[in-house]
């Protein structure tokens, strides 16, 4: 047995394969992260909700700031690659927008008042897990309950899935993108590493 957390090679054992059919797969192809959860069925059960579902709160659009946000700022190429390459077209992102989620300030100009915004909180859920009065008012008066509950669900979550993703050193899926600024190993929202 080794202690190397890694993608899980098929064939998959019974409980594993059941729960890896639920799944997405991208080209045919189950991702190296969904086979790195496979090292536990706990962890394929229970450790990353799918919020990736049509009954969400929130838009596509702001759903994909928050996570492409999240996975820049803890530096997860694998997983922000990911999510430009699949979603960014829908979501309606300029180069620049895709950029931005990953180097740029909330307050960049080509984000609007509301996407700043959003980016700030998230920003600020990263640093410091919580919201300044300022920020908080903003994020209350914008967004309902469900949608703020959202928010940090997928912060969560996508700070899980970095964590996981890079602890096992996934390489880049052949399809997705790469960060634009390359491997800065700098976070967004603070310029540190």
């Amino acid at each position: 047995m080794t202690n190397i957390l890694a993608p899980v090679e098929p064939p998959f054992d019974q409980d594993a394969a059941a729960l890896l059919d639920a799944f997405p797969r991208v080209q045919g192809q189950l991702l190296s992260l969904f086979r790195t959860f496979a090292n536990s069925t706990r962890f394929l059960r229970k450790g990353v909700p799918n919020l990736l579902d049509p009954e969400s709160p929130l838009p596509l659009r702001e759903r994909e700031i928050v996570i492409l946000r999240v996975t820049a700022c803890w530096r997860c190429e694998y997983e922000w690659g990911v999510h430009v390459a699949v979603f960014a077209e829908a979501a309606g992102f300029t180069p620049d927008q895709v950029a931005a989620t990953e180097t740029g300030a909330a307050g960049a100009p080509c984000w609007n008042d509301r996407e700043g915004t959003l980016l700030a909180v998230v920003d600020a859920l990263g640093r410091v897990g919580t919201l300044p009065d300022d920020l908080l008012a903003a994020f209350r008066d914008g967004w309902t309950v469900a949608q703020q509950l959202e928010v940090m669900a997928l912060c969560g979550t996508y700070h899980t899935v970095s964590q996981v993703a890079n602890v096992a050193r996934l390489p880049p899926e052949g399809f997705a993108a790469r960060f634009p600024q390359g491997d800065k190993r700098t976070r967004p929202d603070t310029g540190q590493p």
